[in-house]
């Protein structure tokens, strides 16, 4: 008959085999992802991911990003393309959207941006590539989520989609041949938010969908809070494979550490 303490000692190495229940839902469930609205809305209007526009609430790309990323559905640069000429800069971007469960691409998008839309006369040839990536991963994501976001009550058009609209209709998708990007890399260092500058660019090797994977099931780890895992899941589309591989790597001592010291409390 075991004593009482080795029955302790069983119950501690059950817990601590058993996994942690990761909090995610399946597009294809309607009601989980009615579940998910409901989250949303929460998560947007917390984290004022959102702008008022004529009177009507539409969400900026971070809050895409997080619906995406509740629902395993991760955004892939495909590639930004350089379609400047001499009196203008200009770039148009591909995302794709990759099934984190399947594996598959599931939605796609395209968009451009130019200095000479109203507002942008004076943005640099890096910062135009960057607002080109952020609208198409917006782009994306509406092409396949809107439905979720208006369920939570906000206009299903990015935010970033708003200043350019009347554009739309005229981008045409450009083939990525002879014309190259010849822009540079931005600086890892984040400045301001307004231009998006801190966001990849061309010629910068994205985290693999293999990385963001990795990140998102380290994130679920109860011993990582709220908070940060809302902060990185809004920051893990910048991230290059250095970064990715950085951040598991922080987060893998983190959780270690943490674990550890619940152990020594116990």
């Amino acid at each position: 008959m075991k004593t009482n303490e080795s029955m302790s000692q069983v119950n501690k190495e059950t817990k601590v085999e058993r996994k942690p229940k990761i909090e995610s839902y399946d597009i294809a469930k309607s009601d989980e992802t009615l579940h998910l609205a409901v989250d949303l809305a929460k998560f947007i209007k917390e984290n004022r991911l959102y702008q008022n526009i004529q009177g009507k609430e539409y969400v900026n790309v971070e809050g895409w990003q997080y619906a995406g990323s509740r629902l395993g559905i991760l955004p892939v640069v495909e590639h930004v393309v350089n379609i400047s000429t001499d009196e203008e800069i200009k770039y148009q971007a591909k995302v794709n959207l990759l099934d984190l469960r399947s594996q598959q691409v599931v939605g796609a998008g395209f968009a451009i941006c130019s200095n000479k839309e109203q507002g942008k006369k004076y943005y640099q040839e890096f910062a135009i590539a960057s607002m080109a990536q952020t609208r198409a991963i917006g782009k994306a994501y509406r092409n396949i989520l809107a439905w979720i976001i208006r369920a939570a009550g906000y206009e299903p058009t990015p935010v970033e989609e708003m200043d350019y609209a009347g554009n739309e209709s005229s981008a045409k998708p450009a083939v990525p041949t002879e014309k190259k990007a010849t822009m540079k890399a931005a600086s890892a260092t984040p400045v301001a938010e307004k231009t998006e500058v801190d966001e990849q660019v061309a010629g910068v090797r994205y985290a693999s969908a293999k990385q963001k994977e990795e990140i998102i099931r380290l994130l679920n780890n109860p011993v990582i809070t709220r908070q940060e895992k809302t902060k990185m899941l809004l920051n893990i589309n910048r991230f290059d494979e250095e970064r990715a591989a950085q951040a598991i790597d922080k987060l893998k001592k983190v959780i270690e550490d943490r674990e550890d010291g619940q152990s020594a409390a116990a």
